[in-house]
């Protein structure tokens, strides 16, 4: 069994202590905003609720420390190994944000197909865009477009229900499409990926990054994707390859995308994604949420719970 001693909450922003401190009395806590915070916090910390601010030789440096929640779902930061070889628990905080994220790729489906950025752009110049003839350039309905939701999980199946309210045909696709259908209506392994391209008109990717998807978006990907489809990235920069999306977006090979996050974070100034009038970026804000602290704590509290009961599962466990 294992009673905590000291909580490390360390973010650049959120508000973890603060939630903390409004729930009943716990275990005592502190909160850095940086590095060189929580460098200094590791001496006596026996738990860590982190994300970005983790490095891996932090290890090194934290004697007692027992167990880390992660903030976010992905720890793809973390090397498992050496937490596992430490006697180091690592718990994912997957699910926290699965509405969040699951609305935020919709609401970047509903602005590339309602042309919203266009229409910002248009009021901040005071114009009043006239009737569109072109029935290419004009918006467009959801209704009976096919919808690919790469990753099914928690965030993906919730897109998969989102899309089928609005009357699309939903595709799935799973590392293991034996864990169901998850709100589409067809559920394929990954590696049918490259057949389903053509069929969609909006990508969505809600996959973790792992070896198998890293850099599963490519120049073959875009090539097999329609000329009037969209690629929606609520995953993981590196599950792009950034060159071919700059390249199908400046050349038309695809009509444009909804980038939530980026190969590098954040984006580089000179990025020519900033100034493709066919991007929409959103800062890697697919996930943020007015009860995103609460969310965390409720699961590293279960957590806590479990280790202090001996349990040998945890929730959402990585290691």
């Amino acid at each position: 069994m294992f009673q905590p001693t000291q909580i490390c909450f360390a973010h650049v922003a959120y508000q973890l202590q603060a939630r903390y401190g409004l729930r009943p009395a716990g275990v005592p806590s502190t909160e850095v905003r940086d590095a060189a915070g929580l460098q200094a916090a590791l001496a006596t910390a026996d738990v860590l609720v982190v994300s970005g601010l983790w490095r891996n030789e932090l290890l090194d440096q934290a004697p007692r420390l027992r167990f880390i929640q992660s903030i976010g779902a992905g720890t793809d930061q973390f090397d498992r190994a050496a937490l596992a070889a430490r006697g180091v628990r690592l718990a994912s905080a997957a699910g926290v944000n699965a509405r969040a994220v699951s609305e935020h790729a919709l609401a970047l489906i509903l602005a590339l197909a309602r042309r919203l950025p266009e229409a910002r752009d248009n009021q901040h110049k005071h114009v009043w865009r006239g009737m569109i003839g072109d029935i290419a350039a004009r918006e467009d309905e959801l209704g009976g477009k096919t919808l690919l939701v790469v990753g099914l999980g928690r965030i993906g199946g919730r897109l998969a229900q989102l899309g089928k309210a609005f009357d699309m045909n939903v595709i799935g696709v799973r590392r293991d499409p034996a864990g169901g259908l998850n709100g589409a209506d067809t559920v394929h392994a990954l590696s049918a990926l490259p057949d389903l391209l053509p069929q969609a008109d909006f990508v969505a990717l809600t996959c973790p990054l792992t070896a198998e998807t890293t850099g599963l978006i490519d120049a073959a990907a875009f090539a097999r994707m329609q000329r009037h489809a969209y690629l929606i990235n609520c995953a993981r920069g590196r599950v792009v390859v950034e060159d071919a999306l700059i390249a199908a977006l400046q050349s038309g090979q695809i009509a444009g995308a909804g980038i939530d996050v980026t190969h590098d974070e954040p984006l580089a100034a000179d990025s020519p994604l900033w100034d493709l009038p066919n991007a929409l970026i959103t800062s890697h804000t697919g996930g943020e949420t007015r009860r995103y602290e609460d969310n965390v704590l409720d699961i590293l509290q279960e957590n806590l719970a479990r280790l202090g009961r001996g349990e040998a599962l945890l929730q959402n466990q990585v290691v």
